[in-house]
């Protein structure tokens, strides 16, 4: 088994396990051991994972981080664990003090789920308040993935980790700044892009105008990028369909009918393209694992848990010159748009979302 599918997984036993777990030490033999284990490191061998090493603060004796993962006898990775529905976020400065008395030069703070890296970018020996990495394993990307595996005894290295460490901090950072700057954008950032376009004085007025009209910008350029991804991968599954029937006609094979259920219902490729545009833009609120559709005769539906009563939007796009979505109200009741072009389903982004959210 590769490391990707060790850690696919182990998301999985989280999946089963975490509403079982009632303490830390049940969070720490069902979901973190295992990880430690994915990462290749002997979690019954003290001289390799080292269970409650202490970690003396000045007058302070017996305190003790809950494992350090050893090299030639010595600290190289601190972990502190915490039950898996604790916030993170409230114990940081615990891992700081056991850090800054330790030869570790890196601390790990988890409570199963969430991972959090540190090391000492900013001051040599002193842990970064920030971590330069956090993954979440039941939202794992394969760039996370990568890193990752970086900490595998077998791939260990420190200095190789420090250089990628330093550009994930400061691509998050970015990745942070960027984010609060398109939710809403800065009086600089919209004159910095508002002058040039705009030839005349740059007033109040104008700053507020463009405010808008760049905030507005903003959501369509990125709903057409995933539009274009949309398309391009749509595109791309028509041509691997294209050079499957060639095969087939080539080995004689009778061509495949179009699947349709026992009630003869014939899934369309534009209702497959609307669906795929409304779980992009749901997805910020519902992982994608839950959004699901159901094809009747009269309207594709898409839905929460495969689970009808939770539906969020109707297609009705039997008649090309009268195609409709039917957004769902709290109360149950359609809330209906007509629509000539699937891209005119992004107009309907915030209806959508709030929708969605009715069901988390």
């Amino acid at each position: 088994m590769d490391f990707k599918d060790s850690i696919k997984q182990i998301s999985e036993r989280i999946e089963s396990l975490k509403d079982n777990l009632k303490t830390e030490e049940a969070t720490k033999t069902a979901l973190i051991l295992p990880f430690l284990s994915a990462l290749g490191y002997d979690v019954f061998n003290p001289l390799e994972v080292l269970p409650e090493m202490s970690c003396d603060i000045g007058m302070k004796k017996g305190e003790k981080i809950d494992y350090a993962i050893l090299k030639d006898g010595e600290p190289i990775i601190l972990i502190e664990c915490k039950h898996w529905e604790q916030d993170l976020n409230l114990y940081d400065n615990q891992l700081i003090r056991y850090f800054n008395v330790s030869k570790a030069k890196f601390g790990v703070l988890t409570n199963g789920i969430i991972y959090k890296f540190y090391t000492d970018l900013a001051e040599p020996n002193k842990m970064d308040e920030k971590p330069f990495l956090e993954v979440n394993l039941l939202e794992m990307k394969d760039a996370q993935v990568e890193e990752l595996k970086k900490f595998h005894r077998s791939y260990f290295d420190v200095d190789n980790i420090l250089s990628s460490a330093s550009e994930l901090k400061y691509m998050g950072e970015l990745k942070t700044a960027i984010s609060k700057e398109f939710a809403n954008p800065s009086p600089d950032f919209v004159r910095f892009f508002g002058k040039q376009v705009y030839d005349g004085v740059f007033s109040q007025k104008v700053l507020e105008q463009f405010t808008a009209l760049t905030k507005r910008t903003i959501g369509s350029y990125i709903n057409d990028i995933i539009s274009d991804r949309l398309k391009a991968a749509i595109k791309t599954d028509e041509e691997a369909a294209a050079t499957e029937q060639k095969t087939a006609e080539k080995t004689e094979e009778q061509p495949t009918e179009p699947e349709t259920n026992e009630d003869g219902i014939v899934t369309t490729e534009e209702e497959l393209e609307a669906f795929f545009i409304v779980k992009s833009i749901i997805r910020s609120v519902v992982t994608s694992d839950r959004i699901t559709y159901k094809d009747t005769r009269s309207y594709f539906g898409v839905q929460i848990d495969n689970n009808v009563r939770k539906t969020v939007v109707r297609f009705y796009f039997n008649q090309p010159k009268n195609k409709r979505i039917a957004i769902i109200s709290e109360d149950k009741s359609e809330r209906m748009y007509k629509v000539q072009t699937l891209d005119e389903i992004y107009n309907y982004a915030d209806e959508l979302t709030e929708a969605a959210k009715r069901y988390v």
